[in-house]
């Protein structure tokens, strides 16, 4: 059967086994949406407001389910306009598919109107890009590029479609991700090629995992310091066996939070920049640090010529790229962490409590003071709300900033995949996409957001999206009327000079709210967000995404926090 390039595209989706797209169209992919409409009761597509809301859509997606989210885009702008979002799943290790339209062939590299080389702007926030040019190549880039997606270590991959290969007629052969034959085509066989190369396999040896069991087992102070790796590689319950059978506390990177049930007794909370005492002093107490797919971001280690002096570094991850590259390890162990854990656990011992545990526990009740001052409404209470009327079923999305600190902290975080923010790059602007996209993929699950109002101001469009298709998202605006991070950091650093990171100018949030469809409540004490979360949730009951601006204090500072430069235990609390 002979089926335009823009059938074949939407074919070789649904043969990947994609049920929703997100996008905005244009002219160089209108052939492709004329495709959608013809097949919309196969493939649903979401239109958003902005094309950067598509890419976070197609993140939030993929990040609360485990599978491979796709945006889509036109030419130039629509297609740098993807950019930021590609970064920010670039950034986290998540699996998404961007599907590019560009000029036809004949006009490529002549500056056409609205030709950008987007496969070189991307090439280096994508693990791999393609443009094709031949209709008798693009079934097997899709397939190939869902497979570099979602294998190894994940992320973001992008697909360019000049518009007249999506019009020009080829032979549509659907065929079994385990058909054999499929493996024999010169793309295929690339690929292969390409994946190896880039270390996707497993590589670990039971020589490896032998050594890793000799090191645990001579440590008297053990740490474990849990990532994001462990919820990619669904492991969360092989890291509880884990730090069970060896006693040892964990903490949990911000992209790691939901790896570990937040009240387990070895949970030691979040770990970095904005983490715990009792995660940030007991890694340096610890003779024995384990990183379980875990990077050492700058965030985490700080000041790396202090960072765990007294400790040998045990790393686990899927990619070799990480080994060494931010902290020098006394060993390691690569491939996928669910594997890495199950071999290691017929190798360890049970450990019994000792001492170190009970350092750890007193760590445990060391907290800022600022955590229970006595404001109106204060952060901690206003999230600790929203998570008990919740349940411990809904998915959490974050914007960045002070708001994101403060949930990450005070969350009551049980499941992996239910917390959603940009870790690696700080995109601001990020949270309403994968709020939406989330809700999309689980639409019985409760979705809230919490966001800034520096941060809503960046993709309050997207109230149109959640209106339009009926996606009952919670948007908690934590409203202080200041770039509130950056504050902080003018407050203790610049001596008070608030150089333009005062907002107070409009919106008021709560007409925006109205002028997109959406009920807006107002709060400035904890009584009224009581009262109005009342009202938000039965919006919520009823299929509406609605708003609740909370205003807190100005000077509200996320506490405790290592100032940059310092050893990763010299906190301000």
């Amino acid at each position: 059967m002979q089926y335009t390039g823009a059938r074949i595209l939407i074919e070789s989706l649904i043969e990947q086994g994609v049920d929703t797209v997100f996008g905005y169209p244009g002219g160089s992919v209108l052939f492709i949406y004329d495709e959608l409409y013809k097949h919309k009761d196969r493939i649903r597509h979401v239109l958003t407001s902005h094309e950067q809301h598509a890419a976070h859509a197609a993140d939030g997606y993929a990040r609360s389910t485990g599978k491979v989210g796709v945006c889509i885009a036109t030419s130039g702008p629509g297609a740098t306009n993807l950019v930021t979002g590609i970064a920010t799943a670039y950034m986290d290790s998540v699996p998404i598919v961007a599907i590019t339209g560009n000029v036809p062939t004949t006009l490529l590299g002549k500056d056409s109107f609205q030709e950008v080389d987007i496969a070189g702007v991307t090439m280096p926030i994508t693990k791999h890009n393609w443009i094709v040019k031949d209709v008798r190549d693009l079934a097997e880039v899709v397939r190939e590029a869902f497979l570099v997606a979602a294998s190894g270590r994940p992320g973001p991959v992008l697909i360019d479609i000049p518009k007249d290969v999506t019009a020009a007629l080829c032979e549509w052969n659907p065929r079994s991700q385990h058909d054999s034959n499929a493996a024999q085509t010169p793309v295929a066989l690339a690929r292969a090629a390409r994946l190896s190369a880039r270390g996707n396999r497993q590589t670990f040896t039971e020589g490896d995992i032998e050594a890793a069991a000799r090191l645990i087992a001579s440590a008297k102070r053990p740490f474990v310091y849990a990532g994001g790796g462990v919820i990619i590689a669904d492991a969360a319950n092989e890291l509880k066996t884990f730090v069970e059978r060896l006693k040892a506390p964990v903490a949990l990177s911000l992209m790691g939070k939901g790896a570990l049930p937040y009240d387990h007794p070895l949970n030691t909370g979040m770990i970095g920049m904005h983490g715990t005492v009792a995660s940030n002093k007991a890694i340096q107490k610890a003779d024995l640090v384990i990183a379980v797919g875990a990077r050492f971001s700058d965030r985490v280690v700080s000041k790396a010529d202090k960072f765990a002096v007294d400790a040998k570094i045990l790393h686990l991850d899927i990619d070799p790229a990480e080994i060494n590259k931010n902290v020098k390890s006394e060993h390691w162990v690569i491939g996928d962490i669910k594997k890495v854990l199950v071999e290691l656990l017929k190798k360890i011992p049970e450990r019994t409590e000792n001492e170190w545990n009970g350092d750890v526990a007193e760590l445990k009740k060391i907290v800022p003071e600022a955590h229970s001052r006595p404001v109106p409404l204060h952060p901690k209470n206003l999230i600790n709300a929203v998570a008990k009327r919740l349940g411990e079923d809904a998915i959490v999305a974050t914007d960045v900033g002070q708001h994101q600190m403060w949930t990450a902290q005070f969350y009551p975080l049980n499941k992996p995949r239910a917390f959603l923010t940009s870790s690696g790059l700080g995109t601001m602007g990020s949270g309403m996409g994968l709020a939406l996209g989330a809700k999309m993929a689980n639409p019985n699950r409760p979705v809230v957001l919490f966001t800034g109002d520096g941060s809503f101001r960046m993709n309050c469009g997207e109230m149109a999206t959640a209106f339009m298709y009926h996606l009952p998202v919670l948007i908690i605006i934590m409203n202080n009327k200041v770039l509130g991070m950056v504050r902080q950091w003018q407050t203790l650093f610049y001596d008070e000079r608030y150089a333009e990171t005062t907002l107070l100018r409009p919106p008021d949030f709560c007409k925006l709210a109205a002028a997109y469809g959406l009920a807006g409540f107002r709060a400035e004490s904890e009584a009224q967000f009581m009262e109005v979360l009342d009202k938000a949730l039965a919006e919520i009951k009823e299929g509406r995404a609605a708003l609740i601006e909370a205003v807190i204090d100005m000077d509200e500072q996320v506490l405790p926090m290592v100032p940059g430069g310092k050893a990763i235990d010299d906190m301000i609390l």
